[in-house]
C-alpha cells in the first residue's frame, strides 16, 4: 500500500480500538484492496483517517464508514461521553438527563442505544425513544420533559451513505430562550473539546443492556437504568400540533402527502386525521421508510425530481395541494397548481414562509416577533412592517432564528418553519404540515389558491422574487478562492443596477443588521436587487440567494400578474449567469 508509514500506524490503531465489527472488517478489507494496487481504496483510507470529524454547531455530520472522519460507532461513542463530559464537568449538573432519538437510516438505532448506554453510565439520567420517530419530536420531549439535552441520530435529508448526531441543550443547560434548541458557540467548542480528550474508545465505559440487540422495544435496555419512552411522548406531540388548526375553520381539501421514504407518514397522518383534514393520499412508493430512498436520487424535497411521484398522484386525484416532508420530518414543502404557469410547482421556501407568516398573524392572531435567516426574503419584514409587528433578521440557522427574542414564527428559506415555538423551539415539518393543509383549505373556501394569496401579498407589498445559485465544489479550497474573487472584485451593478452596499458579513454588522461575524458578503443594489453568497454549513457548496422586487400596479389581472413573475424569474436567471461570472464559476 502506497501509504505513508503514520497514517498506516493510526489505520492499526484504530483496528485495535474499534468495538464494531462490521466496521473493523471493512477497515481491514480496504486495507487489502489498497495493498492490491487500488487507488480508490487508498484515497478513501487516507481521506478517512486525515482528520477527526468535526463537531460543531450542527453536531456530526458525514458518511458512515471507518475511520475518525467518518461516521461510526467509535465516532459516536466519543461524542457521547463528550457530551456526557460536558453537561457534568463544564456545566456542573448533577445527573443530567438526556433525551435521544433515532431516524430509520442504517445505524441510526445502533449509534443511539450506544449513546444512551455510555451516557448513562457517566452519570446521566437517559430517556430513549424505543423506537425511531421524527426529529421535532425530540426537540419537543427537550422542552416538554424540562430534559438538559436532547441528541437525534440522523442525517436529515443526506444521501443513503450518511449519518449524523444533532445535538440540543435545554433545562439546566440553556438559558429559557434556547432550551430545546440546537447548540450555538461556545458550547460546540466546548463539547469538541470534551470529545477530543476522550481516550480510547475501548475504555469508555458502557452501561451494560443485555446484548446487541438491534430491537430497542425488545432489548432489556431498562434494566441498565435507561427509561424508554414509548407512546406517550408521541401522544402528547401530537395532542400540542394538534391545538394548532381553528377548529371552526374549513377542513374540505384533498391533500397529497410524502414522507420522502423517512419517518414522518405516522405522524403527519395522525396530526392531519384528528385535526380533521381526512382527505389524504400518501405517495404508496415513499410511505414507509426505508434507508436506501430507492425513488429519488436525493432524499430532499427541494431537489428536482424528488416529488415528482407525488406530483404525479396529484394530478390523478386532482388534489389542492402536495405537502411533503424531508426524511426526519423537521422540514416541509408544498407544491401546488400555478395558473401562471398552468402546471403544478413547488412552492419556494421563501413563499411558503410568507404564506405561512402571513397566516399565523391574520387567521391565529400572532403578535411577537416575525424572523427569518438573513438569506431568506425581505417579503416577510414587509408583512410584519404593514400589521405592527417587529421583524427580526438572523444569521443562517434555527438555531439563531428561533433565539430570536420573542420569536411568535420563524422560517428559513430552505423550507424549515417554526409555527409553534413554545412548544417545537426548532424547525418542525409536522406542525407546519398542518398549517400548510388549513391555509390551502381556507384558500379553497375562499374560491382562490395559494398562489392566488401570493398574488394578493404581491399587489399589497411587491412581489419579491428569491432564487438560489448553488456552485458544488470537490475540493473545499476553491469556496475560499471565490469568496475572496468577490471580496476583491465585488460588483459594481447588479442586473444594470449600481450596487449601492458591499457587506463583508465576517466583519461583523451589529451596528447596521443586529448581526454578529459571519462568513459571508451581502450587495445591494439601487433596485433593491439583493444577493448574499455564503459557504454552505453541511455541504461543500457556495451557495448565492438571489432577490429580485417588482412593484405590482393596482388592479392588475391575474394574465398581467403572471407576465409580472415571468419576467422576475429572467431577471433571476440573468442575475444567477452574472454571479457566476463575478465568482469564476461560469
Amino acid at each position: 500500500m502506497s501509504t505513508d508509514a503514520a497514517l498506516r500506524t493510526r489505520i492499526r490503531a484504530w483496528l485495535q480500538d474499534d468495538p464494531d465489527p462490521r466496521t473493523r472488517a471493512a477497515l481491514e478489507s480496504l486495507l487489502e484492496q489498497a495493498g492490491a494496487g487500488s487507488t480508490a481504496a487508498q484515497e478513501e483510507l487516507a481521506d478517512a483517517f486525515s482528520a477527526d470529524l468535526q463537531f460543531g454547531t450542527a453536531g456530526l455530520r458525514g458518511a458512515m464508514a471507518p475511520g475518525p472522519n467518518r461516521m461510526n460507532l467509535s465516532v459516536v461513542s466519543r461524542a457521547a461521553r463528550g457530551l456526557a463530559d460536558h453537561l457534568r464537568e463544564d456545566l456542573g449538573l448533577g445527573r443530567p438527563r438526556v433525551v435521544i432519538g433515532f431516524d430509520a437510516r442504517y445505524n441510526s438505532a445502533d449509534f443511539a442505544r450506544r449513546s444512551a448506554e455510555i451516557m448513562a453510565a457517566a452519570g446521566c439520567q437517559v430517556q430513549l425513544l424505543e423506537r425511531f420517530g421524527p426529529t421535532p419530536l425530540v426537540a419537543f420531549a427537550v422542552r416538554h420533559l424540562e430534559a438538559d439535552a436532547g441528541i437525534v441520530v440522523t442525517a436529515s435529508h443526506n444521501p443513503p451513505a450518511d449519518n449524523g448526531y444533532k445535538v440540543y441543550l435545554g433545562g439546566r443547560a440553556a438559558e429559557p430562550e434556547g432550551r430545546g434548541v440546537q447548540i450555538v458557540p461556545p458550547s460546540d467548542t466546548q463539547i469538541a473539546t470534551r470529545i477530543a480528550a476522550v481516550g480510547p474508545v475501548l475504555d469508555i465505559p458502557v452501561a451494560d443492556s443485555g446484548g446487541a440487540d438491534p430491537d430497542i422495544e425488545d432489548s432489556g435496555i431498562e434494566d441498565s437504568g435507561i427509561e424508554l419512552l414509548g407512546e406517550q411522548l408521541r401522544e402528547d406531540y401530537l395532542t400540542a400540533i394538534s391545538a394548532l388548526p381553528d377548529p371552526e375553520g374549513p377542513r374540505e381539501v384533498r391533500i397529497v402527502h410524502t414522507a420522502m421514504h423517512g419517518v414522518g407518514t405516522e405522524t403527519a397522518l395522525a396530526a392531519f386525521h384528528r385535526t380533521g383534514f381526512t382527505e389524504v393520499h400518501p405517495v404508496a412508493k415513499q410511505a414507509d421508510p426505508d434507508p436506501d430512498f430507492p425513488t429519488v436520487a436525493f432524499p430532499n424535497p427541494e431537489e428536482p425530481g424528488a416529488i415528482d411521484l407525488a406530483l404525479e398522484l396529484a394530478r390523478t386525484v386532482e388534489a389542492d395541494v402536495v405537502i411533503a416532508n424531508d426524511p426526519d420530518a423537521d422540514r416541509c414543502a408544498a407544491a401546488v397548481l400555478d395558473p401562471h404557469r398552468g402546471d403544478w410547482r413547488m412552492l419556494t421556501g421563501d413563499e411558503l414562509g410568507v404564506l405561512l407568516g402571513d397566516h399565523m398573524v391574520r387567521r391565529h392572531g400572532y403578535r411577537g416577533v416575525l424572523a427569518r435567516s438573513i438569506v431568506s426574503s425581505r417579503w416577510l419584514g414587509a408583512i410584519a412592517e404593514s400589521v405592527g409587528v417587529e421583524a427580526a433578521a438572523t444569521l443562517t440557522g434555527f438555531k439563531w432564528i428561533t433565539r430570536a427574542p420573542g420569536i411568535a414564527f420563524g422560517y428559513e428559506e430552505a423550507i424549515g418553519y417554526c409555527v409553534q415555538p413554545e412548544v417545537v423551539r426548532d424547525k418542525d415539518g409536522l406542525s407546519a404540515a398542518l398549517m400548510v393543509a388549513e391555509m390551502a383549505a381556507m384558500a379553497r373556501s375562499e374560491g382562490t389558491t395559494l398562489i392566488g394569496r401570493l398574488d394578493e401579498l404581491a399587489a399589497e407589498h411587491g412581489l419579491f422574487s428569491t432564487a438560489q445559485l448553488s456552485i458544488r465544489v470537490e475540493d473545499l479550497s476553491l469556496i475560499g478562492a471565490m469568496m475572496e474573487r468577490l471580496r476583491a472584485s465585488p460588483p459594481t451593478s447588479l442586473l444594470g443596477s449600481p450596487v449601492l452596499t458591499t457587506q463583508d458579513l465576517s466583519l461583523g454588522s451589529v451596528a447596521t443588521t443586529g448581526l454578529p461575524p459571519t462568513e459571508g458578503v451581502l450587495l445591494l443594489s439601487e433596485d433593491d436587487t439583493r444577493v448574499v453568497v455564503r459557504p454552505s454549513g453541511t455541504e461543500p457548496k457556495l451557495k448565492c440567494y438571489l432577490e429580485v422586487v417588482t412593484a405590482v400596479p393596482a388592479g392588475v389581472s391575474v394574465a398581467e400578474t403572471g407576465a409580472l413573475r415571468h419576467r422576475a424569474d429572467e431577471r433571476l436567471a440573468a442575475l444567477q449567469d452574472e454571479l457566476r461570472q463575478v465568482l469564476g464559476a461560469a
